[in-house]
């Protein structure tokens, strides 16, 4: 039996067809990934952001970059 290309194939009767659905993780994991704070890593200050912020703001800008580092560290409890 064959089909035009414009025509779906027949179904078999009495059987419903099959779905697979292959998830690598689910929805609950990762939610309870994001809550424990699994994943999250602490920010680290950088030699080279910080050496560069000293030749181009005279080491204002590494005051603020390092206060922004430290709060975000602080505000997620690492």
């Amino acid at each position: 039996m064959t089909t035009t290309p414009d025509q779906q194939p027949a179904q078999i009767q009495g059987q419903p067809s099959t779905i697979i659905i292959n998830n690598n993780n689910s929805a609950a994991a990762s939610a309870a990934a994001v809550v424990a704070g699994a994943g999250l890593r602490r920010r680290r200050q950088s030699l080279w952001a910080h050496f560069w912020l000293l030749l181009l703001t005279g080491g204002i800008g590494n005051i603020f970059y390092a206060v922004h580092v430290s709060r975000w560290n602080r505000d997620r409890g690492l």
